[in-house]
């Protein structure tokens, strides 16, 4: 275990706000990353996990607790029980993008669409990142975590971490706590051995993107490439000599609405159909059933609505900044709120509400932040 000076977190994030915690350690390894954690809970005082600090959006008074940050590195190589598949086992502080540069180097599939988010593999789970139709739940298997409430260490499948739509029961969630209070050690990812050679792409929003036709085959490092080139025209790759990437990438989430609200947004508005249970299950008790079953009744699936087409349509466009401020949108990107050079965490969050406020007015809709909000109100 390791106490390193304590830095401001602005330093840390790449939103590049937040004062300095009271204390900070280090841990570079998983056995370093438990003690740790396990001191810092009996104190019982407040505390965060840091990873790559690109989820986080940490307000500028001096935090008052521990700040842990994880370090670790490594990927294991393991087989999988399916033909064509392999398994990584990766360590928490692994840089997310370069497992995802690892995996197309050894021609494996199924997280290439991500390439260049910024933040660590252990907080990918967190919050079900994904682009372009690819998320975290299609290849995710297990992870090892340990849990605030008992401080021991466990193996928990996929299945029970409620990945949802950037969601899942470990994030904090703005104004509310998690479901289950615990830090990601490891993540074991299956993925799809495909080689280096073209294949076709599944999924229609990733075709869309690249511009493939459907049964239109291309390597994973095609993909790769065009995905960095995507997001580094949209200011989502981070580059020290850009502030359009000074920022905690896509600020608030894209909205999962009921199909009937989304019918009151205008026909321009982008929106994809979130798709519902096919196949609920129904418990008739053996004692009432008289030999009939009920036909399924049809659900209308909620509809995901682009927050960024929402921010640009109330009147916000592309770079606007209220005045004296030096917090703005991102002159690439509507979704994205930029720090144009020591804005305080009061000027981005007073640029947030302004738009929570304009989307609310124009469309009736409240916008949720995607980040993890510290010591800081919106």
């Amino acid at each position: 275990m390791t106490e390193a000076t304590p830095l401001p977190l602005a330093q840390l994030t790449t939103l590049r706000t937040g004062g300095a915690p009271t204390r900070l350690f280090e841990a570079s390894t998983t056995d370093e990353l438990v003690e740790t954690l396990r001191e810092v809970w009996d104190e019982r005082e407040p505390w965060f996990a840091l990873g790559g600090g690109s989820n986080l959006f940490v307000g500028d008074e001096p935090f008052d607790g521990t700040v842990v940050r994880i370090l670790t590195q490594g990927i294991e190589r393991m087989p999988s029980p399916r033909p064509g598949f392999v398994r990584l086992r990766v360590q928490a502080g692994h840089d997310w993008d370069a497992l995802v540069a690892y995996a197309v180097a050894e021609g494996l599939a199924g997280i290439e669409a991500m390439s260049g988010i910024p933040g660590t593999v252990g907080a990918a789970p967190v919050q079900n990142i994904g682009a372009y139709g690819q998320e975290i739940v299609q290849t995710l298997v297990e992870v090892d975590l340990i849990d605030e409430r008992t401080g021991e260490v466990s193996t928990v499948p996929a299945a029970d971490l409620g990945l949802g739509f950037r969601t899942s029961v470990l994030k904090h969630h703005y104004g509310s706590a998690p479901a289950r209070r615990a830090v990601i050690l490891t993540v074991t990812l299956e993925l799809a051995e495909v080689g280096h050679g073209d294949h076709p792409i599944a999924g229609e929003q990733l075709r869309t993107a690249l511009g493939l036709a459907p049964g239109e085959g291309v390597s994973v490092a095609w993909v790769r490439d065009h995905v960095l080139a995507t997001r580094a025209r949209k200011g989502m790759v981070l580059d020290d000599a850009d502030p359009d990437t000074y920022s905690a990438g896509s600020f608030f989430q894209n909205a999962v609405v009921s199909a009937s609200f989304a019918r009151t947004l205008p026909d321009a508005c982008p929106r994809w159909p979130v798709a519902p249970d096919l196949d609920p299950v129904l418990v008739i008790p053996l004692a009432a059933f008289d030999g009939y079953v009920p036909p399924p009744v049809a659900v209308e699936s909620d509809v995901k609505v682009s927050a960024a087409w929402l921010i640009e349509h109330s009147g916000l466009r592309k770079g606007f900044k209220l005045p004296r401020s030096r917090a703005a949108l991102s002159t690439k990107h509507a979704l994205a709120l930029t720090n144009r050079g020591s804005a305080t965490a009061a000027e981005l969050a007073e640029l947030a509400r302004y738009i929570q406020g304009r989307v609310q007015s124009e469309f009736g809709l409240i916008l949720q932040p995607e980040p993890v909000l510290v010591n800081v109100e919106l």
